[in-house]
């Protein structure tokens, strides 16, 4: 029998399971708030703008593309001596096979409210998708990695202005490749910092599974 006031701790397998589960679930959701921009038709985010413009030169479906870009992102991390961890591959393999299925079954949004209240779940949602990946601690994204690596391997130059020149150059290309910017490029720019920063303490897990900390956005 266990001593009075004594907890007994949570096994190394079920803390990982635990992670695991929150980590894909943070995934999906994330991939299902792509479709959604995508079908409210009022812009996508800098590295969705720029996925979708490829996309659409190429004939590659989205999902394919965004899965894509995020693997030669990853390729970026050799030389910037960033180790990819579990989340990292599963960021690859999982948003952009979602976003694709959630876009079979997801309509295009016509009338103007509906397509702003795609709008508004969708940022919300991948905010909260955010939050529950990176909350997971199991390794953080391929654009995550690429942003610390840079800011790592650079000491004069600092993550925000790493992400800041990162995001810039593919909304650029992105917008010259026929990406879709709009009034949701704008508002997912200035919205995504603070409402992940408002739902990440909700999906911390503290436990001390050792893992790799993903400190931004996917």
């Amino acid at each position: 029998m266990d001593a009075p006031g004594k907890t007994n701790p949570i096994p190394l397998r079920h803390r990982f399971t635990r992670r695991f589960a929150q980590l894909q679930g943070g995934l999906v959701l994330y991939g299902v708030s792509l479709a959604l921009l995508v079908r409210a038709h009022l812009g996508l985010d800098p590295w969705d703008v720029f996925q979708q413009g490829i996309s659409r030169h190429t004939g590659l479906s989205f999902g394919t593309v965004v899965a894509a870009v995020g693997a030669l992102v990853l390729l970026l991390w050799i030389p910037l001596r960033q180790r990819p961890g579990l989340g990292t591959v599963s960021n690859v393999l999982v948003i952009g096979l979602v976003a694709d299925l959630s876009l079979r079954v997801v309509p295009d949004a016509e009338p103007w409210w509906l397509r702003g209240a795609f709008m508004v779940v969708a940022i919300v949602l991948n905010a909260a998708a955010t939050g529950l990946y990176i909350g997971a601690r199991m390794g953080p994204g391929p654009r995550d990695g690429l942003m610390t690596g840079l800011a790592e391997r650079f000491s004069w130059l600092s993550i925000r202005v790493a992400r800041t020149s990162i995001e810039v150059t593919v909304l650029t290309a992105g917008f010259f490749l026929g990406g879709s910017v709009g009034i949701a490029t704008v508002l997912y720019a200035f919205g995504i910092g603070p409402l992940t920063q408002l739902f990440l303490p909700w999906f911390v897990v503290r436990d001390p599974l050792p893992s790799t900390t993903a400190p931004a956005l996917a």
